[in-house]
């Protein structure tokens, strides 16, 4: 069972995975930094305490952990209790959700693995957006992707905007990179028929590519240029969704949630 502990002090050292959390050089989910998963908002924070990363510790306002109780009954973790104001000085900032959550990282996830037990998967090149990449893992645990590969150029899934804007699916959507890029489509020759979704005219349209039939990956690009070259070329196959004259692109959360419905086959 979580055992909680009342923090009153701001330079508490027991809180000190959260703290300043918006400071560049401080920030534990930047590059440099220590690493960790942050999961922010009862939701997010209960979809962390039932992923496999190994949670370190809880913050929060005593309503928020106490609505947290009966997940964290299992689990032998502390859970810091502050008030908002002294949450808010640890943390940087005024914490709407009222609770945060700190993880390890899992181990890596190995792509020939996760290309071997997918069905149906993203591939991303050049998605450096972080609340982006976040609505992308979000669209793609609604709509039945199986798993998501990492081209270059891509941000880390892990970072604390992408996890909050996917709303905790970043951490059940396994992802891996790929690599090289974009040599490594040809790892899913064997298996996958690769779709490259781009707008340009001579693509086939998303309604005729067959996608829901048989094992499928769809490559999808940075949020300006879209895919590189080689990279549409590396693909079995270029696809575009149809739009009305005068709009050039949708973006890519939104181009890659109507592509996701086309591969699972629905209805609606």
């Amino acid at each position: 069972m979580a055992r909680v502990f009342e923090v009153t002090e701001v330079d508490d050292p027991r809180v000190d995975d959260f703290r300043d959390l918006s400071t560049a050089d401080r920030r534990p989910d930047r590059p440099g930094g220590r690493g960790l998963v942050i999961a922010e908002g009862v939701v997010v924070v209960e979809r962390l305490l039932a992923s496999p990363y190994p949670v370190r510790a809880l913050l929060g306002v005593r309503r928020r952990i106490d609505a947290l109780a009966d997940q964290l009954a299992g689990i032998d973790v502390p859970a810091y209790v502050a008030d908002a104001d002294v949450m808010a000085r640890v943390v940087g900032f005024h914490l709407n959700r009222g609770v945060l959550a700190v993880a390890d990282r899992a181990e890596p996830v190995d792509p020939d693995a996760l290309i071997a037990r997918a069905r149906r998967l993203a591939v991303l090149e050049g998605v450096g957006d972080h609340e982006n990449l976040g609505a992308l893992f979000r669209n793609a645990a609604a709509l039945g992707v199986d798993g998501v590969l990492l081209g270059a150029g891509c941000s880390d899934p892990l970072y604390r905007r992408s996890i909050r804007v996917s709303m905790g699916h970043v951490l059940r959507v396994p992802f891996a990179p790929l690599d090289p890029w974009p040599a490594g489509l040809e790892r899913l020759a064997n298996g996958h028929r690769v779709a490259a979704l781009t707008p340009r005219a001579d693509a086939m349209p998303l309604s005729r590519a067959g996608l829901d039939s048989g094992p499928v990956a769809i490559v999808l690009g940075s949020e300006g240029p879209g895919l590189t070259e080689e990279a549409i070329t590396a693909a079995d196959v270029a696809v575009r969704i149809p739009m009305h004259q005068d709009v050039d692109s949708l973006n890519v959360a939104t181009a890659g949630a109507i592509a996701f419905h086309a591969m699972s086959g629905a209805a609606g």
